[in-house]
């Protein structure tokens, strides 16, 4: 499932954006329970929503978004900075994590735990997290707290103070977090082995926290320099979603911000991946109750007009209960515990489409690997009925539109395209997404998941007696 839908990760359309939010809550379980209902599924005319969004550029070369929604006296102030994993190098990777980690520690203004302290004093939350593509920062609460929030992001932006001790002490919580979710999990273990198999020239192969070796050399000046390279106003964007006049918050991001002076300009990521030429495996031997399988292709990411066929590829395959990997695999065949697909197309450079999944006690990852391969040829070979189609078509615009409920997601959503594309590819989302055919859809089953574009990982368990860790399921980012 793309990153762009919720569940965890966003997209656009048209008047149903207008309607009531129980109205449009109804409307959402229909096309989710109901998927004839209706046939075909259309994009209701209207105003749009990100019609309303105001764009400015700064002198400094900061990128301004803005979006008003007066219905409650709240905002979501985020900030976005183009660095995440990809940005780094081998020997230094994890560093834009640790980065996000360092920028809750003092500035020349505020101590350390200030910064979440003030804003929960004011009745707000705030958080961040790092992608491959980016960092992001933001703080959610009411709309009073706008000049406070923007200033003192504007501060940290540039002056940031981290002793040596502080940062040894917040290496060493990377570390642990680390242990904690990748090395101690082995499922999340298995994944990186994968990414690392599927890129060899791109940095998509290294994970977003780091490699263990990496973390524990990194230095104070490894990080400031991290820091002076990418924390700059023309290598950033700042959206403010919620109860605001866009002239008004235009004026005090100007206020806050625009006295930054602009940084050079950041190097660019220009390795790309070379095409596939055949199978890779990756066998990993854990500690582990039950194997694992993961199947991962190269797919392309949104520049693509094949990303949104294969977004609905992926919804017929895992969406619900009546999908087919579940209603096959799990419920007809007993075979697996679980069984799913993951697509995630807004990233800045090509992506993977993934298959997963867990055999049932007794059954073996061989059968259910023939399972997985089975529901692939049988996309190759046989068009998606017109029913089906119709039904994964309703689901991601009911969850889409359902999404946008909320503000702080209407604001990735801007933050997260801007960054690693543009935010007007938002608007393109639902149009493309009922444009497509059961025709597309297979062409791409054809063009995508074949077994020369294909990089296997498998999970051979250890026996032991240590309890089952909880499951992590891949993503592209952490907190």
């Amino acid at each position: 499932m793309s990153a762009i839908l919720v569940n965890n990760s966003p997209n656009n359309s048209h008047r149903l954006r207008k309607l009531p939010g129980i109205l449009l809550l109804l409307v959402a379980l229909a096309c989710l329970l109901l998927p004839g209902i209706f046939s075909p599924v259309q994009a209701a005319p209207g105003p749009d929503l990100f019609d309303r969004v105001v764009e400015h550029r700064l002198q400094n070369g900061l990128k301004v978004l803005l979006l008003q929604e007066s219905r409650a006296p709240i905002i979501s102030v985020q900030i976005w900075y183009r660095v995440g994993s990809r940005n780094e190098e081998l020997g230094k990777t994890g560093l834009s994590h640790l980065l996000e980690h360092l920028m809750f520690k003092a500035t020349g203004k505020y101590g350390p735990k200030d910064f979440s302290r003030l804003v929960q004093k004011a009745g707000g939350s705030d958080n961040a997290f790092t992608s491959r593509d980016y960092t992001a920062y933001f703080e959610n609460g009411p709309k009073t707290e706008l000049r406070k929030w923007l200033e003192m992001e504007a501060i940290r932006m540039r002056g940031l103070k981290v002793g040596e001790e502080d940062f040894q002490t917040e290496r060493n919580v990377v570390l642990e977090e680390r242990r904690m979710r990748t090395d101690d999990d082995p499922v999340s273990f298995l994944f990186e082995e994968v990414m690392a198999a599927a890129f060899k020239a791109h940095p998509y192969q290294w994970p977003v926290i780091g490699w263990f070796n990496d973390i524990q050399k990194l230095t104070r000046e490894d990080f400031l320099q991290h820091y002076q390279r990418y924390y700059q106003p023309n290598n950033c964007t700042v959206v403010v979603v919620g109860d605001i006049e866009p002239q008004v918050a235009l004026k005090e991001i100007e206020a806050t911000f625009g006295a930054i002076p602009a940084g050079p300009e950041p190097p660019k990521v220009t390795a790309k991946e070379p095409r596939q030429y055949g199978e890779r495996r990756v066998v990993v031997q854990r500690e582990a109750q039950l194997p694992f399988l993961i199947m991962a292709y190269h797919a392309p990411n949104w520049e693509d007009a094949d990303a949104y066929p294969l977004e609905l590829l992926a919804r017929v395959l895992s969406q619900g209960r009546s999908s087919r990997l579940y209603h096959n695999l799990v419920y007809q065949q007993r075979l697996a515990l679980q069984a799913g697909a993951d697509y995630h197309f807004d990233t800045a450079n090509p992506t993977l489409f993934t298959l997963h999944g867990q055999p049932l006690p007794g059954k073996s990852v061989a059968q259910l690997e023939a399972a997985l391969e089975a529901q692939v040829k049988r996309l190759q070979t046989e068009p998606v009925d017109e029913e089906e189609l119709e039904k994964a078509k309703n689901q991601t615009v009911a969850g889409f539109y359902m999404s946008l409920d909320s503000l702080f997601f209407r604001g990735m959503l801007l933050g997260r395209l801007e960054t690693v594309a543009r935010w007007t590819l938002v608007k393109d989302f639902v149009p493309k997404i009922l444009q497509v055919t059961a025709a597309d859809i297979q062409k791409v089953a054809k063009k995508y998941l074949v077994a020369e574009n294909r990089n296997v990982g498998i999970l051979s368990p250890i026996k032991t007696d240590k309890p089952k860790m909880e499951r992590f399921t891949p993503g592209g980012q952490i907190k």
